[in-house]
């Protein structure tokens, strides 16, 4: 059964930096294209990152880039988010999400099966 544990968020202050972690289980992680979506209440789930091993590729949002990484640990089967220079515009639901390989049609999640079940962050200006 394939199964995704985002954590990490939090609370932290405009400037600053947080790393979410999404666990995966029932897959390996180089075997799957994973995706990181972020939602604020009413509005679109939006696609903030991509990385797959089987593509080579990584994608972000131009509203992250040079601000989020994304990376992944092979051995602890996760996938990581670090954010940096964080803005109040990046508070939302972060959710992580597992597939084949999308290459640059990534960012529409409803062509993602499997979802984690989110991690809130909040950026306080």
């Amino acid at each position: 059964e394939v199964q995704l544990q985002a954590s990490g968020g939090g609370l932290v202050q405009a400037g600053g930096s947080l790393k979410l972690s999404c666990v995966v289980s029932g897959f390996a992680v180089d075997d799957y294209a994973v995706a990181w979506f972020r939602q604020v209440p009413g509005e679109e789930r939006e696609g903030v990152s991509y990385i797959s091993a089987i593509d080579g590729k990584k994608y972000y949002s131009s509203s992250v880039k040079g601000r989020f990484t994304v990376s992944s640990d092979n051995a602890k089967n996760t996938v990581y988010l670090q954010m940096t220079n964080l803005q109040t515009e990046d508070t939302a639901v972060y959710y992580c999400a597992a597939d084949v390989p999308y290459g640059d049609q990534w960012s529409y999640p409803i062509l993602w099966t499997y979802w984690g079940q989110g991690t809130l962050v909040t950026v306080s200006s």
